[in-house]
């Protein structure tokens, strides 16, 4: 019944809560993604699209071109003459006129050794030689005088006058001996410039004891440089007098150009390296002990085939390299000439137009293979 009226009670409707919708639970989502991520796997395993098709190889085609073996080496320059100086008696050093650095005439004086004993030697010896003259002239008075007595004195005295001249003489020889030996002694304690050059070390001091083995001074030539180095033993059959060489000194772009001027015929034992001198074309300017670079030219083909060292593969077999023939590699050995360089010379098994496989590795011989970019 409204209110306010008199109709019929209604009856009263109570609303019926609606049915949620069910949602996906976090566990079944994490399920469905991994059974689509295993079909897509299991189709992957079977249809396998990475092998669908032979490996691709890189590859480089044969041609002859020119090719140059250089051996790169490392030395230091040196003068062509050098000179160790060293006295030849012991003693102090009294005077040293020279410094590290200064250019010396040869004769020049450099050093001089305390030479007062030496001086007093002299003396002895020089008095020594005065008494010997006089004894000789007093030998010879005697001698005179027995001779002019003629048939008055006895044969054997004559004789014995004679024997006294004539050993006078004799200790006067002796005598004079003993004074040029004296003189020539104290000329070695003062130390000359053997050569004209530079003093390039001087390790002593003014008031230095100095004996016979005690390294004075060196002096150079700095006019004439060369390059001193070492060649590893393995090359030393290669190496020999008249190669070119192209050398640049440190901190210089200039490049000079050279000659092995001198290969000892003795390898060292404990570095097993194989003295090398190299020398300049035109002089050059620099200081002794500098580091250079050196390209030695052994060997200058105008025509040869070469292939890069990552393509030849060493085996006890021997060398050998793949070949790309008809769509397939081919096992080809080949000979080559071992050399410390990216590229070596092939002396057989490969000729011109030929497709080698650049890096072989995992390639079998026979196996199909398509030219491209792996």
């Amino acid at each position: 019944m409204l209110p306010g009226g008199d109709g019929p009670r209604l009856p009263a409707v109570r609303a019926e809560p609606a049915t949620p919708t069910p949602q996906p639970t976090r566990r079944a989502w994490i399920w469905a993604v991994g059974l689509g991520l295993a079909a897509v796997a299991g189709l992957g395993l079977y249809f396998q699209p990475w092998a669908s098709g032979p490996p691709a190889v890189a590859v480089e085609i044969v041609a002859l071109a020119p090719a140059t073996r250089v051996l790169a080496v490392n030395g230091r320059i040196a003068a062509l003459y050098t000179v160790d100086v060293r006295a030849l008696v012991g003693g102090t050093l009294a005077e040293v006129q020279v410094a590290e650095g200064d250019s010396v005439e040869r004769d020049e004086e450099l050093t001089r050794i305390d030479a007062a004993a030496q001086h007093a030697m002299v003396r002895q010896a020089v008095a020594g030689l005065d008494a010997a003259l006089v004894a000789k002239a007093q030998a010879a008075d005697t001698f005179a005088r027995t001779e002019a007595l003629g048939g008055n004195v006895t044969r054997s005295a004559l004789d014995a006058a004679a024997r006294g001249v004539q050993s006078a003489e004799q200790e006067v020889a002796r005598t004079t001996a003993l004074v040029d030996q004296a003189r020539v002694q104290l000329e070695n304690y003062t130390i000359r410039a053997p050569m004209t050059g530079m003093v390039l070390a001087l390790p002593v001091t003014r008031g230095q004891s100095i004996d016979p083995s005690t390294l004075l001074m060196t002096i150079a030539d700095l006019d004439q440089l060369v390059v001193e180095t070492d060649v590893d033993e393995a090359y030393a059959t290669q190496i020999h007098a008249g190669l070119l060489a192209v050398m640049q000194l440190a901190g210089e772009t200039t490049r000079h150009d050279g000659r092995i001027a001198r290969v000892s015929q003795r390898v060292d034992a404990a570095t097993g390296g194989l003295a090398v001198e190299v020398s300049f074309d035109e002089p050059v300017r620099a200081p002794v002990g500098l580091t250079v670079t050196i390209n030695i030219i052994v060997d200058s083909l105008d025509a040869a085939i070469t292939a890069p060292r990552a393509a030849i593969q060493t085996t006890d077999a021997g060398d050998a390299v793949f070949v790309v023939i008809n769509g397939a590699a081919r096992h080809r050995p080949v000979s080559v000439i071992d050399w410390p360089a990216a590229r070596l010379i092939v002396t057989d098994g490969l000729a011109p137009s030929d497709v080698i496989i650049l890096d072989a590795t995992g390639i079998t011989d026979g196996q199909a293979v398509r030219v491209g970019v792996p």
